[in-house]
């Protein structure tokens, strides 16, 4: 799968002296856990007779797309824009207790990725293993939902030491208040690549993506 980026000028880019001292004086990362309101989206899914889940992976693939400063990476002293990015998740293997490694081409048509993800799942829910998808391409950021735990923050450790610029994406499961429907999503990404206010943006454009369905969601079964 060739992935397609473009190199960063870093004399010429606007965040070329916080990325050295985000990475370099002062290596951080951050995390925040927002409860968004997915009501109307997910009983406008549930009405097409779709599966949440990867709608959920569309929408949120497609919002980090938006905001070039979610799809960087770094290659030796070189740094990259991603033009898209592909959401690596995992399976739930119910008979066994145990989660595979997936990955599913992203198409902004969200006909086209929703058939994609359909296919994955049927060709590998019963393949056991870590990863049981080969081939990830290097765009893959890492995003889940966890249907069974309702949270109040998620911050995902890295133990390797090694640089991850793409951010990482946990839902979880959702809760019924006063007929709502609120699900928490953890968002972690570096601080070298990104501050508190895009993180915010983001967020500003899920919610108001979740509230208008009828304005991106035209699939049914």
């Amino acid at each position: 799968m060739v992935v397609a980026k473009s190199p960063i000028e870093l004399a010429t880019w606007p965040r070329r002296d916080y990325f050295y001292y985000f990475t370099k004086m002062m290596p951080t990362g951050f995390n925040v856990t927002v409860t968004v309101d997915i009501t109307a989206t997910y009983d406008a899914v549930k009405t097409r007779g779709l599966h949440f889940f990867p709608i959920y992976l569309y929408l949120i693939t497609q919002l980090l797309s938006e905001q070039p400063e979610f799809m960087i990476t770094q290659e030796k002293d070189q740094l990259y824009h991603f033009e898209t990015l592909t959401p690596s998740y995992s399976l739930y293997h119910q008979d066994d207790d145990t989660i595979s490694g997936m990955w599913t081409a992203y198409s902004p048509d969200l006909a086209t990725f929703y058939q994609h993800y359909e296919q994955d799942r049927s060709t590998y829910q019963n393949h056991h293993g870590v990863v049981v998808k080969p081939n990830q391409p290097e765009n893959a950021y890492m995003i889940n939902m966890m249907p069974s735990l309702h949270f109040s923050s998620y911050t995902p450790l890295s133990f390797n030491g090694l640089p991850n610029f793409l951010p990482v994406i946990e839902a979880g499961q959702y809760k019924v208040v006063a007929d709502r429907r609120l699900m928490p999503v953890s968002f972690t990404i570096h601080h070298a690549v990104a501050d508190g206010h895009h993180v915010s943006r983001f967020f500003e454009k899920l919610q108001a993506r979740f509230d208008e369905p009828d304005k991106w969601l035209n699939i049914s079964k």
